[in-house]
């Protein structure tokens, strides 16, 4: 995958490098132009600088400072009479050919000489000066030149990385503000002033998109909610003419026949009550968080289902993991009625699983500053293969066993997320039941908290 960045960065700094190279050339170039320029002055200025009286000239060359510096410059000097008689040459030097008058590049012993010859009345005096000499002052000059553009490409490229990485950060923060929503979360992007001109269409259309997958899924919830309504009283009417039938005696039949039409029954009635809880969590926002104590909401939950578990044999309680004690209310800041339910599906849960003569224990749990509580069975657990799909709506692997929807655990991991808790099943050591824990109430101090909406506390007498 092609990255927006790295194309930036690498097209401008294959530009930078580019115009620097370039630069750099070009500086050299006019360095080296401005090089011989001066340095053609020099032969100039040496040349008819040269005494008139060619024999004192040997003399002046080595008393002279600044023919000691000519001589440093390598320049040769060259004097001949009207007669074409060399009368003078500068010590230590080459002899050249003698060339017409004027400025000219020859070769000579495989050294490149930049050569100016001055005819007079009685002489013609000739310099030269290794063009190795100007190319030598030409590089010095472009290296001054060039370290302030060799100093500014680096920042210019750290320039470049952090006005790219700032330009490409309301992208970044588009990106991450989509990977931190949840799949429920369908409200639209906002349009603030804080949205580059660039992204606008983008977020329009990402708002189109959300606008109608929202419509799409509240029909879907619409559709649940009403079915799962409609079929409710027609069920339960059919139930209590099913049990008025019975009890006369009007209805008759093998008895496993009518057991196994009663089991039916039930499931359908308790099918159609999940999913219209299951609904109802969708479609209803965060409520506000009031001050619930999750002691006097399990002694609820165990009242409730005391006569489920005794028809069982169960045995079912409350018990309290240090540091939390039995005399610790346990406050949290939640949604008591999303609580009741989720803790309720959990408990139904574990008992339908658990064989007769089990054991179900309500564990309060703190950790951190928060609270939480686990339902822990004797039963026979879930294979580790399929501890994460049995979240998943109307799955029920191959281990299930008794009536079942699939829904239970899907409803108390949506419960979870709604209100920001974590949700989590294991195996319990020994491969023998299954602990399903919430985590992440926060804790709070208050004089009393309100019970669950609709219920009564109380705790039964075989709370643990």
């Amino acid at each position: 995958m092609k990255s927006i960045r790295g194309r930036l960065l690498g097209w401008l700094i294959c530009g930078f490098a580019a115009t620097s190279v370039v630069a750099g050339f070009g500086i050299f170039h006019t360095a080296r132009e401005e090089a011989g320029e001066l340095f053609d002055y020099e032969l100039h200025a040496v040349a008819r600088s040269m005494p008139a009286n060619v024999a004192t000239a040997r003399e002046t060359e080595q008393t002279s400072p600044g023919f000691e510096e000519i001589a440093d410059d390598r320049i040769l000097i060259e004097v001949w009479d009207r007669d074409g008689k060399l009368v003078y040459r500068s010590q230590e030097t080459p002899v050249l050919p003698r060339q017409p008058a004027g400025f000219r590049t020859i070769e000579h012993d495989e050294v490149h000489w930049r050569v100016f010859v001055l005819a007079q009345a009685e002489r013609f005096v000739q310099v030269a000066q290794p063009i190795s000499v100007r190319d030598t002052l030409a590089l010095r000059l472009a290296l001054h030149t060039l370290w302030p553009l060799a100093l500014l490409v680096p920042v210019a490229l750290l320039l470049v990385l952090f006005v790219v990485t700032r330009g490409l950060a309301p992208v970044r923060a588009l990106s991450a503000l989509l990977a931190s929503r949840s799949a429920h979360a369908l409200e639209p992007l906002g349009l603030d002033g804080s949205v580059p001109v660039e992204l606008r269409p983008l977020v329009v259309a990402l708002n189109d998109l959300l606008d109608r997958l929202n419509a799409a899924s509240q029909a879907q919830r619409t559709f649940i909610a009403d079915a799962a309504h409609e079929l409710r009283s027609p069920l339960a009417a059919l139930k209590l003419q099913w049990q008025a039938a019975l009890h006369d005696g009007t209805l008759s039949g093998e008895p496993r026949t009518l057991e196994r039409m009663q089991t039916r029954l039930n499931r359908t009635i308790r099918l159609v009550q999940q999913l219209l809880t299951l609904a109802r969590e969708d479609a209803q926002a965060p409520a506000p968080a009031a001050v619930v104590s999750l002691r006097r909401l399990g002694e609820q939950a165990i009242g409730d289902f005391s006569l489920l578990a005794e028809e069982k044999g169960i045995d079912l309680g409350l018990e309290s993991r240090p540091p939390v004690t039995p005399e610790d209310i346990c406050n949290v800041s939640a949604d008591a009625h999303g609580l009741n339910t989720l803790l309720n599906n959990l408990l139904d849960n574990a008992i339908r699983y658990t064989p007769a003569g089990g054991k179900i224990d309500l564990v309060l749990t703190r950790a951190q500053g928060t609270l939480g509580f686990e339902v822990v069975d004797n039963g026979p657990g879930i294979p580790e293969s399929d501890l994460e799909r049995v979240l998943d709506r109307f799955f029920r692997g191959d281990h299930a066993q008794g009536a079942g929807s699939g829904l239970g655990l899907s409803i108390v991991a949506r419960i979870a997320q709604r209100q920001g808790l974590t949700f989590t099943l294991r195996n319990n050591p020994g491969g023998r039941g299954l602990t399903a824990a919430v985590t992440g109430l926060h804790a709070c101090e208050a004089a009393e908290a309100s019970p669950a909406p609709g219920k009564t506390a109380r705790a039964t007498s075989d709370s643990a």
